[in-house]
């Protein structure tokens, strides 16, 4: 397993609970803030994805 798989997944759940947080206190700036930080944990662990998706290909190529 790539380790931006396991960074990305960390980030959406730091992110999603910080999102939360803003939708609780009534913070606009702590919920973008938890979005955008989940958006970019989605990105960082699709990246991992891929980069697993390649590494098996090559294995099964060899």
């Amino acid at each position: 397993m790539d380790k931006d798989r396991i960074k990305g997944t960390g980030k959406e759940v730091k992110g999603a609970v910080k999102e939360t947080a803003g939708k609780v206190m009534d913070d606009p700036a702590t919920q973008a803030k938890g979005l955008a930080e989940k958006k970019a944990g989605t990105v960082q662990r699709k990246v991992g994805e891929a980069k697993d998706a390649v590494r098996d290909a090559v294995k099964k190529g060899t």
